[in-house]
């Protein structure tokens, strides 16, 4: 265990920390058993303060001569002072330095935008205002070139340079992917955070949507996931309000102008008229204009819970009516 010398003490007990956590999330139920980290895997070290200097923009690490030569994705905020330094090595071998620091954020102005929004494979987001996002696929554009490099990584034989080399290019193919995928995420986020106040979105069981035989691939390449993930944390930092619906709400098949709820609802079944108002409706727009109308009902109802007094309560069927009616602002 020579080898563990040659860096700094300090990663070495973040580890140790990092095992204890895991198992203390493991023991009450957070997590699964924490497995053991692996050689060619993602690799990462956590620096604290007394491991690290920090000056005039300069990075260097304890037991290091000269500074990290670092190109800055975005420039810290004007005098903030790092408190944790992470260094981490993908699989594609690629390093990231990231560099926690405090910093207030600044909430957006207050909007009268409510919207709400249907997820979807042919188009990523649908909006109750009957815009539609596309789906770039970005697994399926690449998808014939990976599959070349991963048989071209079957056949070399284990543990030789070649087939380290072959698992690099792998590894970096799945990098670009992963890449764009996020970038277009964050991007679509913080389109939806800024033009909007309140924000309502299915909840959807993902998990157990990948058990889908013939549509798991293609859930996996949307990342439904990591888009409501992103408007979680992007809501709690600018001051919007985000709400998930039950899953089991059927804003497919419910009727966005008169609430009337159909008994079935196949899936290829893009178009529909309703029975009992004659409204011609697109499934997708409609969908989102129903988890609009749920999603301004479970609101209203936080609000009357959080309202002084404890009997002050909202009209909810008012709200519902005056978003089943199309108005930009039920609750003004």
């Amino acid at each position: 265990m020579a080898w563990l010398t040659k860096v700094s003490s300090v990663p070495l007990q973040q580890s140790l920390r990092h095992l204890d956590r895991a198992f203390v999330n493991f023991f009450e139920g957070r997590a699964s058993y924490p497995t053991c980290k692996k050689k060619h895997g993602e690799q990462a070290a956590t620096y604290t303060a007394a491991a690290f200097t920090w000056k005039d923009g300069t990075l260097t690490l304890a037991k290091m001569q000269v500074p990290l030569d670092i190109r800055f994705s975005r420039p810290l905020p004007e005098g903030a002072q790092p408190s944790t330094v992470t260094i981490t090595k993908d699989c594609a071998g690629r390093y990231f330095v990231s560099i926690l620091v405090e910093e207030e954020i600044k909430q957006l102005p207050a909007s009268q935008e409510r919207i709400g929004i249907d997820l979807g494979l042919t188009s990523m987001v649908i909006s109750s205002q009957g815009e539609k996002v596309g789906n770039p696929r970005f697994m399926a554009r690449d998808e014939r070139k990976l599959a070349r490099a991963q048989r071209r990584h079957a056949k070399k034989q284990k543990g030789s340079r070649n087939r380290e080399k072959a698992h690099r290019r792998v590894a970096k193919i799945h990098a670009r992917i992963r890449d764009k995928r996020r970038d277009y995420q964050h991007k679509l986020s913080l389109h939806l955070i800024r033009e909007n106040q309140v924000i309502c979105i299915e909840s959807l069981a993902v998990k157990n949507m990948m058990q889908h035989p013939t549509l798991a691939k293609a859930i996996a390449d949307v990342g439904w996931g990591e888009l409501v993930r992103q408007l979680e944390y992007k809501a709690a930092w600018y001051g919007r309000t985000l709400i998930q619906i039950d899953q089991w709400y059927p804003s497919s098949k419910t009727c966005s102008i008169c609430a009337h709820v159909l008994e079935s609802l196949d899936l290829d079944v893009r178009e529909w008229t309703c029975p009992n108002c004659g409204t011609h409706h697109d499934r997708d727009i409609n969908a989102a204009s129903s988890v609009l109308a749920e999603g301004l009902k479970v609101y209203a109802a936080g609000l009357a819970v959080s309202a002084c007094g404890g009997d002050v309560r909202p009209n909810l069927d008012g709200i519902r009516e005056g978003c089943l009616r199309g108005s930009r602002n039920p609750l003004s």
